[in-house]
């Protein structure tokens, strides 16, 4: 039987990891421990929009979709290849009518963030799925189970956001200590995860006040239920960058 293509989450955080700090290391070396995908179909926090679009540029621009970070973040290219074969099928997999193409998006940096690590050379192309703002995370869920044959098509289904992610919360006087109720809802999640638990992520917001002030909104967080809805019964799911700072956790697992 043909190995199924991994799909992975990634907790990518703040954009500086793109070229500095402690979790590339563990993005390389996820890179590195997996057969090197078809193309990759990635769900970023960064378009989080009205509608359903799927990217169709043949040469994805490299989105510097944030202001105050130093130069060197700026003058990054992640010049990986479009594939407007991969949106086709996507679109057809989640029904034409409900999705369009779009030219007028890239590679935000929620992508390119970990993929310059993950896939140095950018030899992979890539196609970006966007977030649909009106529908909730059942819908999201559901929609992304659609996506599953893909794996077996060689196509790597990517999440990338932060299971905890509030940014008013961050302790900006440099103490990373983590607050008791972002320790509380990423523990939960990770346990729910780590015993195939689907349906406590799906339905994260029961979780109360700790879900409401560890994703006051949810663009971060959805991108992990396209990954998790991959997963076949049993089917193991790993861990990395199991670190949580302040109000943000920078936990990634992959299935598979």
């Amino acid at each position: 039987m043909t190995q199924r293509t991994p799909a992975v989450f990634y907790g990518h955080g703040n954009p500086m990891n793109a070229i500095a700090g402690p979790y590339g290391a563990a993005w390389r070396e996820l890179g590195e421990s997996m057969a090197k995908p078809k193309a990759i179909l990635m769900v970023s926090a960064h378009w989080y929009i009205d509608g359903v679009a799927v990217t169709g540029n043949e040469r994805p621009e490299t989105i510097h979709d944030f202001y105050g970070f130093p130069p060197a973040l700026y003058q990054v290219n992640y010049p990986a290849f479009g594939d407007p074969r991969l949106a086709d099928r996507v679109r057809d997999l989640l029904g034409r009518e409900g999705t369009r193409e779009a030219m007028d998006w890239g590679l935000d940096h929620g992508a390119w963030s970990v993929l310059v690590h993950s896939y140095p050379d950018a030899d992979v192309p890539v196609v970006q799925l966007s977030l649909d703002a009106k529908q909730d995370a059942a819908w999201h869920y559901a929609l992304a189970q659609k996506l599953n044959p893909l794996r077996d098509e060689g196509v790597m289904i990517a999440g990338s956001g932060n299971i905890v992610h509030n940014l008013r919360a961050w302790r900006r006087d440099g103490d990373t200590t983590p607050y008791d109720w972002a320790v509380r809802f990423n523990d939960t999640i990770k346990r729910a995860l780590a015993e195939h638990d689907h349906a406590t992520p799906v339905n994260y917001l029961a979780l109360g006040e700790d879900a409401r002030l560890s994703a006051p909104t949810p663009e971060h967080y959805l991108p992990l239920l396209y990954v998790l809805a991959q997963q076949d019964e049993g089917e193991a799911l790993t861990f990395f960058n199991d670190r949580l700072e302040s109000s943000i956790s920078m936990l990634g697992f992959k299935i598979g």
